[in-house]
């Protein structure tokens, strides 16, 4: 096992034996998580059995299958992976919310400094949100000092309410969270979830950040802690109300949240599509050199990023069709019907998001139609 592949269990698990641990990550790391009492190590016969943990969550062509348990304590870890030395991630179901995942549909991860921890998103609800603190907790004894909540949408920020009473922590997002909490959309999105998951909705509250990153496109700030530079860009509203991308500047580690899928198909209908290509090709043409980026769906990846290139990929052709469509006076019913990508019927989520991206794309294409239409005089 490398360090790649480094996996430790919630639930009392581990990938390998303690002799493998040691032997692989380091009697380092296996010491900080005895430090953390409330977490139970036990070995891999222990996992539940309706579990499936892809060994490694980078440039894996397999997906997690967790069911969180509802009456887990809300102070019990869940899954983490060790992506380099300081860097962890939770590798989220590929899967729509519902009552077996119970939000855990997108990933999340932290990065452990001398000084405390950074935190990058927070999973979809409070109860998550706590049991992402206690998963921490089980690496590192250090504080909490910062939680970037890339953007608002609810798989990557309704745990931020867990996070809301960690002393001296900062919390950082977009500028259109602000939008999106005085918004219809907030509202519908609470409800149900109220509905379908209400006691790991009990103490939800609306993210309210300490820092609203609000530069010019592709702007950034800058954080130090420790040892570790971290670069926070705005990347506009391309998937959400306002998106963020994080930079560890030292590991060339990228955290591009929604920016482009891995494992399944993208969604599109909350955000711009031509503002989607332009942050794809900003971020190939300025990240060259990266070692690995982290999407907030699917497993983490090395070079060439072919995410980036197939959803960059997805898109063209999405708003190609769509635009010829509105060109030749299709009407939108049609258009939208008659759309297939043969190559991506097989990507999870096809079948759901094929259908309202290309409504959304349509749409999208005709304003643009209307917005240059000149008449004849």
């Amino acid at each position: 096992m490398t360090l790649n592949s480094d996996v430790s269990y919630s639930n009392g698990t581990y990938i390998s034996s303690l002799l493998t641990v040691i032997v692989s990550i380091g009697l380092f790391l296996f010491t900080n998580f005895v430090l953390a009492s409330s977490c139970d190590l036990l070995d891999i016969d222990n996992m539940p059995s309706n579990w499936e943990l892809p060994a490694t969550a980078i440039d894996t062509d397999q997906v997690p299958q967790v069911s969180v348990d509802p009456e887990a304590p809300e102070d019990s870890p869940l899954p983490v992976y060790r992506l380099s030395d300081n860097t962890y991630m939770l590798f989220g179901n590929i899967s729509l919310l519902d009552e077996k995942n119970r939000g855990f549909n997108a990933n999340a991860g932290f990065i452990v400094t001398e000084q405390g921890v950074i935190v990058i998103d927070s999973l979809g609800t409070p109860t998550l949100g706590q049991r992402l603190i206690n998963s921490i907790h089980c690496i590192t004894d250090k504080p909490i000092k910062y939680l970037i909540v890339t953007h608002n949408h609810p798989d990557h920020a309704y745990g931020a309410a867990a996070f809301l009473n960690i002393e001296g922590i900062t919390r950082i997002a977009h500028r259109g969270t602000i939008d999106y909490n005085h918004s219809e959309t907030l509202e519908t999105s609470v409800s149900y979830r109220r509905e379908k998951l209400p006691k790991d909705m009990q103490s939800f509250k609306p993210l309210e950040a300490d820092i609203y990153i609000e530069t010019e496109p592709f702007g950034r700030k800058r954080i130090h802690l420790g040892q570790e530079v971290i670069d926070i860009y705005n990347t506009g509203k391309h998937h959400s109300y306002g998106d963020l991308l994080v930079h560890q500047v030292n590991r060339k580690i990228l955290w591009i949240s929604d920016l482009a899928f891995n494992q399944r198909t993208t969604y599109m209908g909350d955000g711009n599509s031509a503002q989607i290509l332009k942050a794809q090709e900003w971020l190939l043409q300025t990240f060259p050199h990266a070692s690995l980026m982290v999407p907030g769906h699917g497993s983490a990846q090395t070079p060439p990023f072919s995410m980036v290139t197939k959803t960059h990929d997805y898109v063209t052709r999405m708003r190609h069709a769509m635009r010829e469509a509105v060109d030749e006076d299709i009407s939108m019913i049609d258009a939208v019907q008659g759309i297939e990508f043969d190559d991506w019927k097989a990507v999870p989520f096809y079948e759901l998001n094929q259908r309202a991206n290309a409504n959304f794309v349509y749409r999208e294409m005709e304003k643009a139609y209307f917005d240059n239409f000149q008449p004849n005089n």
